[in-house]
């Protein structure tokens, strides 16, 4: 019999999940499980093939957190000690051609996961990941945003991020599920996806460097500000709210130091590129919003004093390593990828 933890994690195939995965891998004896979409891309997570292959500390599940009774039969086979529910229809953009799939999502997968643990694994410690897309458009008197700033969300998937929020906290307080949740501001690094601004900027830059496309970067609103966070630190940060005394119904901003425009990241991409005289850019229509979220500028105050999480990542440093990631990309696949 052993007495490993068991941690779940939902979304494990994802940017942040794999990059969770891999920290817990190092800085925990946990063996680890995974949830994913028999259709999700495995590329995140290949590197630990061999581990998986083996069900070394590491399990993976197939089942779809919109498909309750999918996730019934991980839950009643497992009991976890943590759970951390990361698993969502995250593009904001999207949410405005699919606002349906992504209040599915978003919204019943949240409780699905829940109503499982309340079920099956009442005793986990479980981090619910809300989005700092909540706040949404912010009169800028209420710079930078603390916690209890009001919910005026710009979009589908901010609404949906909303009831994430509240059904985390519902569950504390209805169920006494120990749930934490976190919004997070803005957060990349390797393995970021496309169709985010800052990970678009540098898929574009590495195939102009490469000569695949010619030097001119689609953009969309290069005015509003965010606050840059590493997904490294991202998940440490995740994985000391449900391990420092973690009381239910938890709630938590959590982002970087650096804060930029979002025409300051684009300069910054350009400029560290391999050709930053040649690289020009031009506004693309289809890239803007109906409503923008503008000002995400995070208080970390609270989050800190309780857990003493500091970023070890600057954004320039987050930046330059989501170039590589895509240069090495662009390198693998001969510059084989769809422009979005």
């Amino acid at each position: 019999m052993t007495n490993t933890r068991k941690a779940l994690i939902t979304g494990i195939t994802g940017m942040v999940g794999s990059h969770l995965l891999d920290f817990l891998l190092v800085n925990t004896n946990w063996d680890i499980h995974g949830i994913c979409r028999w259709r999700s891309p495995l590329d995140n997570i290949s590197h630990h093939s061999d581990r998986i292959n083996r069900r070394e500390r590491i399990s993976l599940h197939l089942a779809d957190i919109t498909d309750y009774m999918s996730l019934e039969k991980v839950f009643v086979e497992h009991e976890f000690d943590f759970v951390f529910h990361l698993a969502a229809q995250s593009y904001p953009h999207t949410s405005f051609t699919s606002p349906n799939d992504t209040y599915m999502t978003n919204i019943n997968g949240t409780e699905n996961i829940l109503k499982s643990i309340h079920r099956h694994s009442p005793d986990s410690v479980v981090h619910v990941c809300s989005s700092s897309e909540v706040f949404g458009r912010v009169p800028p008197e209420f710079v930078p945003i603390v916690e209890d700033c009001r919910f005026h969300p710009a979009s589908p998937y901010a609404i949906s991020k909303c009831a994430t929020d509240l059904i985390g906290r519902y569950y504390a307080e209805a169920f006494n599920i120990n749930t934490q949740i976190t919004r997070m501001f803005t957060h990349t690094g390797p393995r970021r996806g496309d169709v985010f601004m800052e990970s678009s900027f540098a898929k574009q830059i590495a195939l102009i460097e490469q000569g695949y496309i010619p030097p001119l970067v689609l953009v969309g609103n290069l005015n509003s500000m965010r606050t840059i966070a590493d997904v490294r630190d991202a998940v440490a940060a995740y994985y000391l709210s449900v391990t420092i005394d973690p009381i239910p119904g938890s709630y938590y901003n959590i982002g970087g130091n650096d804060t930029m425009s979002v025409k300051e990241v684009l300069q910054y991409l350009i400029g560290i590129s391999n050709i930053p005289n040649d690289i020009s850019y031009e506004v693309d229509k289809q890239r803007l919003r109906p409503i923008d979220a503008d000002l995400q500028i995070p208080n970390t105050t609270k989050f800190k004093c309780k857990t003493g999480w500091i970023p070890k990542y600057t954004a320039q440093q987050t930046l330059s390593d989501l170039l590589d990631y895509w240069r090495s990309k662009v390198r693998r696949n001969n510059g084989q990828f769809l422009q979005r």
